[in-house]
Order: C-alpha cells, then structure tokens, then sequence
C-alpha cells in the first residue's frame, strides 16, 4: 500500500514522500533548501552497492509564485545539483543512474523560468558569440569557450536532457508510483494516494521569511579604514556555516564580496544593516555566491555593482531567466560599475584587480589594495579557483599548428596554452598580506597543496563543509565566522562623519554649526533584542542610526519593518510630545547619536524647520505605514517621496478612476478601491494599497478597472521617483507575480 508523510522542513517548505512508490518531493526551494533538509535528517549519508552518495528528494514542486516578502522562493539550482551528482542520477556508472531523471514539477511558468536559470547556472555564457556580445574579443571568447567545454565535458546540454517536468495547471497530474497532486488555491497543493492524503502550504504569512538554516550569534564590529571581516567559509552544502564570503571595510564603509544565500542573516548577525553596504564585488553567478541578489535589492538607494563585464553578462543573463524579464533589469536595481580585468580599477582610493578564475561559469577573482605609510596592504579573495591539476588537464599537447593540409588555416585549438596556464597559476600565488582561498576540490575548485609555497603574511582555507586535515593546517588558517582582520586601523571618527552627512543632506538648509552642536552629543550602542523607544511613550531623545538593524513594530497593523542606517526615530513625537505610534528594537548591535529633545528642538529653531517638518511629517508617517515604501529607506527618501506626491479626490462610491495615468503610482490614501476584471470585483484596496505599478516595471498584467466604493483620497507618485528606490522596484515585481497575466 502507498502511504504519505508530510515532514515540515522549515518556513514554506515541506518534504513528501510516499515510500511504496519511491517518491520523495522537495516542496518549495528557496535559497539552502538543501542543508535544511539535511538538518532535518531528510538527505543523509549512505552507501548504494558499496558506492558512497547521499539519500534525497527525487522531485521538486515549485512554488506558484517566484518571490515572497523579498526573498526567492524557487531556487532549484543546487537541489538539482544534488540529485544529479551527489545522489548520483547522472554519475555514469553510477547505482542510482537508472534512466530516471530529477522531476521538476510546477506552473508552466515557473517551470519555463527555473529550466532557463539552471541552464545559465550550468554555463554562464553559452557560446562564443554571446562573450563577444558582452564585450569579449574573439581570441579571449574562444579561450573561455575551451575552458568551458572542458568542464562541461564538451557538450553545451539543455537543461531537459538533465531534468524532466511536469505542469500542473487546473486539473490534477499522476505521480511516479501513482500519487495524485492538485493545486487547490495558490500555493496551496493536496498530495492523494489511495485514501491517505496530505495538503501542504507553500505560502509565508506577512511577517515570515526564509530562515538560515544555521545560528550566528551577534558580533559588534568596529568600522576600520581597511579591514576585511570573514562572513563565510563554508561551500554550498555546509550545514553550519554561510558559503564563502568577505566583508570588506575601506575608510569605515561596507563593501560586500558575493551575495550568497542567507545573507540579510548574515549582516544582521555582523550588526550590519542593509543601508550601510556600498557596493558588492561579485565573483560569479553560480547560487551560492548568488543566491543574496535579492537582499541587496532591498537597501534604500541603489548600491554598486562592481565586477567585470562577462560576468555581469552573465549574472543578468541568469537573473533575466529566474525573472522572465528583460537582461537590462540588473541595472534598474543596482548602480553597475565595471571593472576591467587584469588592471587596478581605482574606487575613491580603494584599488581593485580582477582576475579571470577558469570556472564552468565566467569567474572573475579579486585582489584589492590601498596605501599605507609604509606601503599598499592588501587582501586577495580567490573564489571559485581550478586546482593546479585541474589547469594542467586543460593545457594543449605540444603539436604543429602550422596548417591543416588542404585548407590553408592552423587546426582548431583544443586546449589552452602552457602560457596561459603558467600565467593563471602565478595571478594566484600573488604575494599579498592576507589571501582566503577555494580549497573544495574536484573538478572546479582549488587545493591547498597548491599554496604550499605561498608568501603571503596570512592564508585562510575556505569553501569547504568539512574540518581542515593536518597537512592543510600546515598551510592556512581558518576563520571563525565574524572575525576580523585589521589591515589598516581607523585613525579618524567614521560615526561623527557617517553622520554629519546624515544630517546635511536630510537638511540641508541647516546652519552648518547647528549641526556641529548637534553631534556634540552621545553615540550610544543597543545590544540585540533591546528596546530602543517604546510604543505609546512620549520619548525624551531623539536617535540617529548609523550602524546595525532596528525593528519597527506596529501593534495596531500587526506589521514589521525594518530600517537601519541614516534612519532617524522619535523626532516628530520629540517634537509634538505625542505618544509614538510603534516600538523600535534592534534586531542586531546598533550604534546611534541620541539627540535630547532640548538640543534637537533648539536645532529645528535655529534653523526655522518646524513648519517644514510638521508640514510632511503626517505624509511621510503614512508611507512609512505602507507595504511599498516602509523598509529600508532613509529619512531624505521619504521626504523625497513626500515632496512629489499629487492628491485625487473622489467625492462618492462608485465614481471610475479610470483612465489609470500610467506614469504614476496610485496609492489608496482614505476610502477603498475595487479591482474588477470583466465587470467582476477581483480585490478591495483599502488605506496603504496601490495600483496602476505594471507601467513602472514594464509588465502587463491582466487588464482592470477600478472604481471607489466610498468616498477616496488617492496618492499619486511619479513612476520615475519610484524607480529610483530599489527595494519599491523589487517589491513592485513581487507583487506582479501575483496576478495573473
């Protein structure tokens, strides 16, 4: 007899399977799926005919909707990875090859999006021609393609050679093994075998998100000017630790190297908020150095891109594909910065060197620099690397490559040059004062051994899921997960500067010695979990948050947010004396400047700014309030927001909004709006919801009209204000996901 089991894996995502008929399904696959299987017992070790492998999922179901509350909630790159090759259902010869394929199940959509993602995880660029196109010359493209056949065993392979699939549209498909599987709403699916049944909602609730599936403490990091922090050593089945990842520091700001999975925890547990990151060098696109692109969408201002161009090519290309949207979309969401590769690229002093990494996808490593008294110090961050082996399997035999006879032309090359090889070994071996390098073996990654020689002051083995052996011991250290490396300390007062800033650019009009008198006051820290100011209070200080992560809690919405640096709270009520309308608590260590209301109401004096800010407080308070504009933006934002909103009034229910102006957001201010699709009344949008955003990210969703039900009063925002705020653009395309199209 079949029989189900339904094991909840974490937040959205559960395990299925019916043993009888050798079916085990990965419901929903977000970003480290896999390790929360294997800490929930689900994928584990074992051995098949004296072959040692993994147990695991043999089928995936899709979410119905790719994002929920930010995050990817369809990631299916490395589940994927794990039944083809550490199961071993494509491992020739291997006991579980038996012709059956990994089966992706899910909304046509879904499916189209996740086989073309796999498919650029796979391979990056695909061909000669697609290098070229993002700026490679022919020498270089067909160098890259050499390397790529290589590691794909000399053959590009459609992604449905690897996988098969199954839509699940309205009516209920059959099962390998006969389960039945229907959607019964949204996200929402019935598993039935025989008379035994099990339902399964992939849906998060409001304030749910994807959790980590490891603890990381709270660390209180000091701004350095040039300072590298270790924010991962592990690889992409590590269980305890994040996937190899720096944080670099230069003149007190953040800069991120990759954007794996989980990595809003990550710079939560550092102390780190979201508004504090400067830029991101990326090394590559494959999920485990990709996976976090969505958190970094989520600041309040655009944040730097940095990398070459193929890989940024094909970071877009993947990133297209997951999205089902036009390539260009990387740049409405980050301010993208090329680098050229082989050179020192110069940012404001802090000096970047990309190095090409033979990879199966474009890699560019990083070495990065900056002066000091006596001399550059320096920081080499080598992930994903090929192992000195792996490079010397790739170098061309020594043949004549005069002519081939009868044709006049050299025979096509089938390798790369002993020239090239030597080059890439040496960019590696680089001298430098602290280097943390790939060392997860195999066909794609480094070894220590290689760095056997290595001068530099300062090696760290990473991008493994294991503990380091006895010989690599001898030849690098490990890193705890938050430890620092001071390579230049900071001399000068970042906070005081961090915050002048602030305070300027919220105010401009200021007199520059109101400011002064302002920060002469005390930089205060909140541990973790601390209550910053309580709701209902009339509170005495006014806080400035420069570093860290404050959680907004709304009792009466029921709703979290959250805001971190350049984020200012308690001034209206400091100002009013009104109660405040929710708590504010750090969600990891916080530093600020309080500000007593005595010295922050003599500031508004001096400098006349108590009509201005009573004028948009209530405004900006509302769109505070709102899903779309209440995360991660900063004072000057919302008052940028404040100042380009428009009014419409509607006197009566039942009175059409149309024609929707397509060059501005609508957003529900007072009364109620009904949707309707075909004359029938689809959804009610009350105070905080908007429409008329399908425009502002250029897709269509089903046509609709609206109409008042009472008496309204519509916010209007220019599309091109709205644009400009990564986290609403990122939001507006989650919320497009929803609809039907």
């Amino acid at each position: 007899m079949v029989g189900l089991r339904k094991i909840s894996v974490t937040n959205g995502v559960y395990w299925v399977e019916a043993p009888g008929a050798g079916l085990s399904v990965l419901c929903g696959c977000p970003a480290d799926a896999v390790k929360h299987l294997m800490k929930r017992g689900l994928i584990v070790s074992t051995e098949v005919s004296q072959v040692a492998c993994e147990t695991g999922p043999n089928a995936i179901l899709l979410s119905d909707v790719l994002i929920q509350n930010g995050q990817f909630s369809n990631l299916a790159e490395f589940p994927v990875l794990q039944m083809l090759y550490r199961q071993g259902m494509l491992l020739p010869g291997h006991p579980n090859n038996t012709g059956v394929k990994p089966l992706l199940i899910g909304a046509r959509k879904q499916l189209e999006a996740q086989l073309a993602y796999i498919f650029r995880g796979n391979y990056g660029l695909a061909s000669a021609d697609e290098m070229i196109a993002a700026g490679a010359d022919p020498a270089t493209a067909e160098r890259m393609m050499q390397i790529k056949l290589k590691f794909a065993f000399g053959r590009i392979r459609p992604t449905g050679e690897m996988l098969d699939v199954l839509v699940l549209d309205r009516a209920p498909v059959v099962l390998p093994g006969g389960v039945q599987l229907r959607r019964i709403s949204t996200n929402i699916f019935e598993f039935r075998a025989g008379a035994d049944s099990v339902t399964v909602n992939l849906n998060l609730s409001e304030n749910e998100d994807y959790p980590a599936p490891y603890p990381l403490g709270f660390h209180d990091i000091k701004r350095e000017h040039f300072a590298v922090i270790h924010a991962g050593e592990g690889d992409g089945w590590d269980v305890n630790r994040p996937c190899i990842s720096s944080v670099l520091m230069y003149q007190g700001n953040i800069f991120l190297i990759d954007a794996g999975p989980n990595i809003l925890a990550s710079l939560t547990s550092l102390g780190i908020g979201i508004n504090e990151v400067r830029g991101v060098f990326h090394t590559h696109a494959h999920d485990d150095h990709f996976a976090g692109i969505p958190t970094l969408i989520r600041a309040g201002h655009r944040i730097r891109y940095f990398t070459t161009p193929l890989v940024r090519a094909s970071v877009s290309k993947k990133l297209s594909a997951l999205l089902s949207m036009d390539e260009g979309r990387l740049r409405d969401f980050f301010d993208i910065a090329d680098l050229e590769m082989g050179k020192w690229n110069d940012i404001e002093g802090l000096e970047v060197k990309p190095i090409m990494s033979p990879h199966p996808v474009e890699t560019n490593v990083f070495i990065f620099r900056t002066l000091f008294a006596d001399g550059y110090r320096t920081y080499a961050h080598l992930a994903d690397i090929a192992a000195a082996a792996v490079l010397e399997d790739m170098v061309e035999p020594e043949t004549d490559r005069s002519t081939v006879p009868g044709l006049g032309q050299p025979p096509p090359r089938q390798g790369l040059t002993r020239q090239w090889v030597e080059a890439i070994k040496q960019e590696y071996l680089t001298p430098v004062n602290l280097k943390k390098i790939d060392i997860g073996g195999g066909m794609i990654h480094g070894m220590a051994q290689d760095f056997r020689n290595d001068l530099s002051d300062k090696i760290v083995l990473a991008h493994i899921g294991r503990g380091l052996t006895p010989e690599e011991k001898r030849i690098g250290s490990g890193a705890a997960f938050g430890t620092s490396e001071v390579l230049i300390p900071d001399q000068s007062d970042n906070a005081r500067r961090f915050a002048f800033n602030f305070l300027t650019r919220y105010f401009p009009t200021a007199h520059r010695y109101t400011v002064r008198n302002l920060l002469n006051n005390e930089l205060v820290r909140f541990k973790p979990e601390e209550i910053v100011l309580r709701e209902g209070l009339v509170n005495q200080d006014v806080f400035l948050i420069l570093t860290g992560t404050v959680e907004v809690i709304d009792g009466q919405a029921g709703r979290v947010l959250t805001v971190s640096a350049g984020a200012m709270i308690g001034e209206y009520s400091g100002l009013s004396r009104a109660p405040l309308a929710a708590t504010y608590r750090a969600a990891s260590f916080v530093q600020a400047f309080r500000f007593p209301n005595t010295m922050f109401l003599d500031f508004v004096r001096r400098n006349d700014l108590h009509e201005q800010i009573a004028r948009i407080h209530e405004t900006r308070e509302f769109l505070r309030s709102t899903w779309l504009f209440g995360e991660s933006l900063s004072y000057a934002t919302h008052n940028k927001l404040v100042e380009a909103v428009a009014t419409r009034r509607f006197a009566a229910a039942g009175v059409p909004v149309d024609p929707v102006d397509p060059t501005r957001l609508h957003i529900v201010r007072a009364g109620s709006v009904e949707r309707r699709i075909d004359g029938r009344t689809v959804e009610v949008l009350g105070s905080g919801d908007f429409f008329g955003g399908e425009p502002i990210i250029g897709e269509a969703i089903a046509p609709a009209s609206f109409v008042t039900r009472e008496p309204t009063l519509v916010f209007l925002i220019p599309a091109e204000t709205v644009r400009e705020i990564p986290i609403a653009l990122w939001k507006l395309v989650e919320w497009h996901e929803k609809f039907p199209h």
